[in-house]
C-alpha cells in the first residue's frame, strides 16, 4: 500500500478551485479522487446573505497542515490537498477546496469527510456574514 501524504494544506487569499486540489492528489494507484467545495451560499438561518469575509489567525495554515497530517495518518494510503480562502467572498465563491485520493472510494470518502469536519472544528478561521438587510455577524470556524 502506498504511504499517505499531504501535498498541500494552506490558507490563502487566492481564488480557489477544487480541480487544482484534485490534480495534486491524482496517482496511478488511486482508483478514487473525492473532492469537496465549500461554496458561499445566499442564506443562513433563514436570512439572506449578501457576502462573506473570512479572517484567519496567523497559525491557521499550521493548524490546517496539522489536521491534514492527522487525517492522512488515520487513513493509510490517502493523498490530501486542501485550501481555505480568506478575504472578501461573494455568493458562489469557493471558500474551502479539498481533494483526497486513495486506491478505493470508501477510504477516500471517509478521509475527505474527516478532513472537512476537523478543519471546521479546529482551524482558527472566522467569517463575517453580511446580510441583505444591512446587518452582519461574526461566526467562529467555517460554519
Amino acid at each position: 500500500m502506498a504511504e499517505s501524504s499531504v501535498l498541500q494544506a494552506r490558507v490563502t487569499s487566492d481564488v480557489l478551485g477544487v480541480s487544482d486540489c484534485a490534480d495534486l492528489v491524482r496517482r496511478a494507484h488511486a482508483g478514487a479522487v473525492v473532492t469537496f467545495e465549500g461554496v458561499v451560499r445566499d442564506h443562513d438561518g433563514g436570512r439572506e446573505v449578501a457576502a462573506l469575509e473570512y479572517e484567519s489567525h496567523p497559525t491557521a495554515g499550521d493548524v490546517m497542515a496539522e489536521v491534514a497530517a492527522e487525517v492522512a495518518k488515520a487513513h493509510p494510503g490517502v493523498h490530501i490537498a486542501v485550501e481555505h480562502r480568506v478575504g472578501a467572498l461573494m455568493i458562489g465563491d469557493v471558500a474551502l477546496a479539498a481533494a483526497v485520493s486513495s486506491a478505493h472510494r470508501a477510504e477516500a470518502f471517509a478521509a475527505c469527510g474527516a478532513l472537512v469536519d476537523e478543519i471546521k472544528k479546529r482551524v482558527p478561521i472566522w467569517k463575517k456574514q453580511d446580510f441583505a438587510d444591512g446587518s452582519s455577524e461574526w461566526v467562529a470556524s467555517l460554519g
